[in-house]
């Protein structure tokens, strides 16, 4: 267990890891069929401050690791796999939330005003909620991370994943967002790292190498997946039994 001191310590040391990755991933440039980067760690920022003011700790038993902002999860909160009720009622955390500089007219950012429901999002913080009951049992063994800080958005309005993106671009992001990646690892120390969904287990693989933590997966929830559609929740605990964690009911 983690020395008080040094748990008071880690969300500081979280937020420079923050700061650095906004940094990092504003000069990039991205092209067509990408029309509109979004980065919620920049207008969404006070509400991510909280978030990980509150609830980032050393010693936990796994950081579990998303993709990248969904378009009504982080996009509006600035929060993880942030959907908006999750993170008002539950997780206790609801301010003013400012718009990105170029906004996508099919994508507005409304903050907490946002009427649509992240399916991903509430299936996450849903399924931490029935399970360890409050935030506080949570996140003194769990903390969730995106790999990505960005949304990218095309002409359309459609969502693109960072894995979708040219191969350069993908080259220039990756290598920002795996620093910040092991240094959030270094200032938490997980037992763990557990990527929801492949794509996040194959970054932390490739991002902390051999002399990382062990890393894992849970099948993502995102309602694009006939497997999450079909139970996301008895999935992911299967998964997580496979890998030594165990989370019973208020545990």
């Amino acid at each position: 267990m983690a020395h008080p001191r040094r748990r008071k310590l880690a969300p500081v040391r979280a937020l420079k890891v923050l700061r650095d990755l906004v940094s990092g991933v504003e000069p990039l440039d991205f092209g067509p069929p990408v029309t509109h980067v979004y980065d919620p760690l920049v207008y969404a920022g006070e509400a991510t401050r909280l978030y990980v003011e509150r609830f980032a700790r050393e010693g936990i038993e796994a950081l579990l690791l998303g993709m990248n902002p969904g378009p009504f999860g982080m996009a509006q909160t600035g929060v993880p796999f942030g959907e908006v009720n999750a993170v008002r009622e539950w997780l206790g955390i609801e301010v003013e939330v400012e718009r990105p500089a170029l906004e996508h007219p099919k994508r507005p950012v409304l903050g907490f005003a946002c009427p649509r429901s992240e399916v991903s999002g509430a299936r996450l913080w849903g399924w931490a909620r029935e399970r360890l009951t409050t935030p506080e049992r949570f996140f003194s063994r769990f903390f969730v991370w995106n790999y990505c800080p960005l949304v990218f958005l095309e002409e359309s309005g459609r969502n693109r994943t960072p894995d979708k993106l040219p191969a350069s671009e993908r080259a220039a992001l990756f290598e920002v967002c795996d620093r910040a990646l092991v240094r959030i690892v270094e200032c938490l120390r997980p037992e763990l790292v557990i990527g929801i969904g492949r794509f996040a287990e194959a970054r932390a693989r490739a991002a902390l190498g051999p002399d990382g933590p062990p890393v894992g997966t849970v099948l993502h929830p995102s309602p694009a997946s006939p497997a999450a559609n079909r139970g996301w929740r008895q999935a992911a605990e299967r998964q997580l039994a496979e890998l030594g964690v165990e989370v019973g009911r208020g545990a």
